[in-house]
């Protein structure tokens, strides 16, 4: 018989050869995973602060700065704070993004969601108000909006 040789050299080439990919599909794997784990995190804080939102008959919308469905709506809310009816454009100018009819259009559209979710109304075409202060019948006359 003969005797075998060892194969220390073909294996040190071979893990040498496959070190490099597979430590850079471990970093990619690393950050994919880091990355699913924070989804993972949104998705569970939305699934405690939808249903609690939809359980409430009228979202407090003091509440809903603390836990927030987008990043944008604590500072909508805030601008309808002590102020009267306001238009997108308005509202666009007091939370500093921007007055091109882009942003102006995709403003109106976050102000019908939260009209949507009872926290503003809409007592005219166009023009919003804080939902409390429309049941108190406090604004809606169009004074001092925009054409």
């Amino acid at each position: 018989m003969c005797p075998l040789q060892p194969r220390a050299p073909i294996d040190q080439e071979f893990e040498s050869a496959t070190d490099i990919p597979l430590r850079e599909q471990l970093g990619k794997l690393t950050d994919a995973l880091a990355a699913a784990e924070r989804e993972r995190d949104r998705w569970a804080e939305a699934h405690e602060t939808v249903p609690a939102l939809a359980n409430e008959e009228r979202p407090d919308p003091v509440a809903l700065t603390r836990a927030p469905v987008t990043p944008a709506y604590p500072q909508i809310i805030a601008a309808f704070t002590g102020a009267g009816p306001l238009r997108a454009k308005e509202v666009c100018r007091v939370t500093g993004t921007g007055t091109d009819s882009r942003h102006v259009e995709g403003m109106r559209s976050e102000l019908k969601k939260l009209v949507a979710r009872g926290i503003l109304a809409e007592p005219e075409a166009g023009v919003f108000v804080l939902a409390a202060t429309a049941a108190h019948g406090v604004g809606g006359t169009g004074s001092g909006l925009l054409p």
